[in-house]
Order: C-alpha cells, then structure tokens, then sequence
C-alpha cells in the first residue's frame, strides 16, 4: 500500500511542480508526460488487473495486434514511446493465483516479441530458439496450462472487439483442440479494463479537466470573441489551434453553436449529427461549445455556455441564467440515481420520469469517458434514444468509473417566444456510493466581456 502510496504521491507532485507558479495551467514537457503514462499503466496492471481477471473467471488474457490495426485495449497498454504496435504485438496476462516476487498479486504479464514492451510485458520469446512467433505462444499456453483463454471478440462493445478475424484464426490454428476449446469472450474483461479508474488516474484527473474548463473559458471570452466579427467556425479552429499550440490533443473536432431571440427552431440533427451553420456571433447571443482533449492518456468531453453582453449590460438575463439552473437540477437529479448493479437504461427511465415530473424537459445521452472519449462501459441514453439503449445500456454501472454527463433541458423564454436548450456536458467520477464532478461544473453562464474578473462557475 506504501508502495502504491508513493507512486501517485510522485504522480501528482509532477503535475503540481508545474502548475504551483502560474494562474494558467502549465503541460508537462512531452518527456514527463511519457514518463506519468508509463507509470500510471504500471500501477493500474499491478493493483487493479489481478482481481479484473479474477471477477470475470479468465486466468489467460491475449491482446494482440498488426502495427497499425491497433486493438483498442492494446493502445491502452503500450508504452507511451510506442504510437503503434511493432510487426505483431501479442501481450500474455496469466493469473498463476500465487503472489510472489516476480508478478503483481500472481498475474504474469508476458511479450511474445523479440524485446520488452515497455517496463510492464517483459520478452518472452527468443527467435533463435523457436522461430514461429505463434508457436511460441502456443508453448507458453502448454506451459502455464489456463482454464480459460479471453480474446478480444464482442457483439455489442466495439472497444472489447479489437482481435481481426485473421489474428483469431492464425491463433487458434496453431494450438491443440484442448485449447481452442478454451477461447472464450474476454468482453467484460476489456470493458472492465477500459472503464476502471485508479486512485493513481483519479489524482491526475483533476488537473486535466481543469485545462480544459481553462482552455474552454479563455475561448468564451474576449480573448477570443469579437461580437460583430468572430464566426462560430473562427472558435472552433481557435480552439483547434490553442490545443495544437500547447501541445494537447483532441479526439473530436470542436463545435460552436448560438442560440439567439430569433425565430429559428433548436434543431437536433444539426446539432448532434450536423456541423452547426456558421454564424457571426452578435451581442445577446447565448454560445454553446462541445471541446475535449487527451492529456495523459486520458479524456476530457466538455459543454458549457456563455452570453454575450449588450451596451449597458452587466449580466446575462435572469431568464437565461434560470434555463442553466433547470439544466443543472436535472444534472443533480440523473447523478442521484447512479448505484452500483443499476443499469443504463434503468438510471435513465429513473431520471426521465422524475425530471418531467418536476416540470423539467429532459433529454440525457451520458457516456462513460477514460482512455476513449466515448469509451466502453454503461451507455445513459442517446439523443435519438430516450427509452434507452439496447446492449450498452443494459450495462450495470460499477464503482470507480467516470462519465461524461451528457444531457440537455429545455425552457420556455417569454422573451425570445421560444425554447431554450441548455446543452451541458461535465466530466464526474463515480466512487460506488455518489458522482462528483472531476473539476466542477457550470452553474453561472460566462459573460463575454468578462465582468470583474468572472471566472468559471464552479
């Protein structure tokens, strides 16, 4: 325990030594960077992986992977100095169920490669002994003798589909019908591995969604914006740009959207399936930005507002600022329904019924966030799903997962003669007990100009 203690207390003075001096967040240098990676996937196969294996009965996990044609789980586990699999890359966990000095808590994690990969999967495999590379894993599945062998195949988690067809058909030519006999779906395990959060993962987190509420505040501002001149598409490659320059990350291209007294209509397929229309954004719009990163290995999936003031404003209409508190009651009322073993679905016709009831018109569309920014695990709804989600949605929440929490209200405004839609997305870490938010939410819309220094309602 000191161990581990020590590891994420080294994690985090990393990230800190670099943000004590300075208001603006400060990026790890690409070489610290690496290295917080390599020892966040070391920790998490040592003190998380060993009881995965055994919750779901496979005592042998296989991933493997092309250079190129990457399973998603193996991307997870690669070293950070490796942007791709090297020829094939086949990686061996074994439960031998004994802990001893040389594998964490019994699991051995092997290479069938020439050389380690990274300090975790260590080589085993020497070509002048044996030159058939699926041979080779052949013998060491005699040698270690598993009860189960999971392989990377699913019908409804494409993040736990990762093996080719040609890689499970290689694979199981070369073993014995004893052993073909023993592949079995390692679904729960991916997802499991995938949706997991470590302690160690959890002390960095927070840093790494406040440079995005940082990034994504500084963009809503006047920094950014010039009303009369700025187009939503002026953000969005001001965002891109910004990520560039800081040497971040996205995996998903930004979007910028207003809201306006006007007499157009929300329109969902615009908005969710659609590039938004480019517009010039004008004083007393309401702005909406969807923006995320990867940091660390790890994403980020953002939404919040800002209004842009008129001559002689100082704040944006009390109308405006109660739509955002009707979408922040329902974030309160879909949070409060998370527990352990409920599904998806359930949580969701939960939240639904009970927001409508309290005169709110919800629409929620959560989604587990991590190594993927729409990773695997339990599905809350989609926008075009509101009964809910067939397969992922059946999914039961577990503990120490995190998720996007996804979703919109609507509001009638008197004086705009129509509704409103609040579009809120804030990244929370479920514990297994209550969702908290990793680096806060919006509960005040931003103001552009800024007044009095505002900064992020947190």
């Amino acid at each position: 325990m000191n161990r581990n203690m020590n590891r994420i207390i080294l994690i985090i003075s990393l990230l800190v030594m670099q943000t004590s001096f300075a208001d603006t967040p400060k990026i790890l240098p690409l070489k610290t960077q690496a290295a917080v990676i390599d020892r966040l996937l070391e920790d998490k196969v040592q003190t998380v992986l060993p009881q995965l294996m055994r919750d779901n009965n496979i005592d042998m996990w296989i991933v493997m992977a092309r250079e190129y044609n990457e399973d998603p789980v193996i991307r997870t586990m690669l070293p950070a100095i490796w942007h791709a699999a090297r020829r094939r890359t086949i990686l061996v966990m074994y439960d031998s169920g004994e802990s001893n000095s040389t594998a964490a808590a019994g699991i051995e994690t092997m290479a069938v490669a020439r050389y380690d990969v990274g300090s975790v999967f260590k080589k085993s495999w020497d070509k002048a002994q044996q030159p058939d590379q699926w041979a080779r894993l052949a013998e060491i599945i005699e040698e270690k003798q598993p009860n189960k062998i999971g392989l990377n195949f699913s019908n409804h988690f494409g993040q736990a589909d990762g093996v080719t067809h040609s890689e499970f058909q290689q694979f199981k030519d070369s073993l014995k019908p004893k052993w073909q006999n023993r592949i079995v779906s390692a679904e729960k395990l991916a997802v499991a591995w995938l949706e997991t959060r470590t302690p160690a993962e959890m002390a960095v987190y927070p840093q790494i969604v406040n440079i995005a509420h940082t990034l994504l505040a500084e963009g809503l501002s006047e920094v950014a914006v010039q009303p009369g001149v700025t187009t939503t598409e002026d953000l969005v490659w001001w965002y891109r740009e910004k990520i560039k320059s800081l040497k971040l990350d996205t995996w998903f291209h930004p979007s910028v959207s207003v809201q306006r007294a006007d007499n157009d209509k929300f329109d969902h397929l615009r908005t969710f399936d659609k590039r938004p229309a480019e517009n010039i954004i004008q004083a007393g719009d309401l702005i909406h930005v969807d923006f995320g990163i990867t940091y660390l290995r790890l994403n980020t999936d953002t939404q919040q507002h800002a209004y842009v003031l008129k001559s002689g404003e100082k704040a944006a209409p009390d109308y405006l600022q109660q739509a955002l508190q009707n979408a922040n009651r329902l974030q309160d009322i879909f949070t409060g329904n998370f527990k352990v073993g409920r599904t998806g679905n359930e949580v969701l016709a939960m939240s639904r019924k009970q927001a409508i009831a309290e005169g709110i018109t919800p629409s929620i569309y959560t989604h587990p966030i991590g190594y993927y920014g729409h990773a695997a695990g339990t599905t809350l709804g989609m926008w075009d799903a509101q009964e809910g989600v067939p397969h992922k949605g059946d999914y039961p929440l577990h503990a120490n997962t995190a998720y996007a929490i996804e979703l919109n209200a609507s509001t009638f405004i008197e004086a705009w003669n129509k509704e409103v839609r609040i579009m809120l997305e804030e990244d929370a870490f479920f514990d297994g007990k209550s969702v908290r938010y990793i680096n806060g939410r919006q509960t005040q819309l931003l103001l552009i100009p800024r007044q009095n220094h505002q900064v992020l309602g947190q």
